[in-house]
């Protein structure tokens, strides 16, 4: 069953365009892991925070690429990582036109 991960962590920068170059190789990364079907990426440079929604395959490819995300954070400097893994509800997600199928 596919699950959501949502991410995010207390960032000082950078942010828009600038983090867009900076992480580019990261995010190119991502496409490569386990179970990934997407990710958003998500930052608000007027509350300091970063992280992201991914989309995997199942519960175990997302509670590996936390850990191993997480562990990757931390050693970047970056601390406060909080990460949830979810369940999807389907037939109201279909409702409001989401894109998971």
């Amino acid at each position: 069953m596919k699950k959501l991960l949502q991410v995010d962590f207390d960032f000082s920068g950078p942010f828009g365009e600038e983090m867009s170059n900076a992480l580019l190789g990261l995010a190119e990364s991502i496409n490569n892991e386990a179970g990934v079907i997407w990710k958003i990426w998500t930052e608000s440079e007027k509350d300091q925070i970063a992280g992201g929604v991914y989309l995997f395959e199942d519960e175990e490819s997302a509670k590996a690429y936390l850990a191993m995300h997480s562990a990757r954070l931390t050693e970047m400097g970056v601390k406060g990582v909080r990460g949830k893994i979810f369940d999807i509800n389907m037939p109201l997600s279909t409702i409001n036109k989401s894109p998971v199928s």
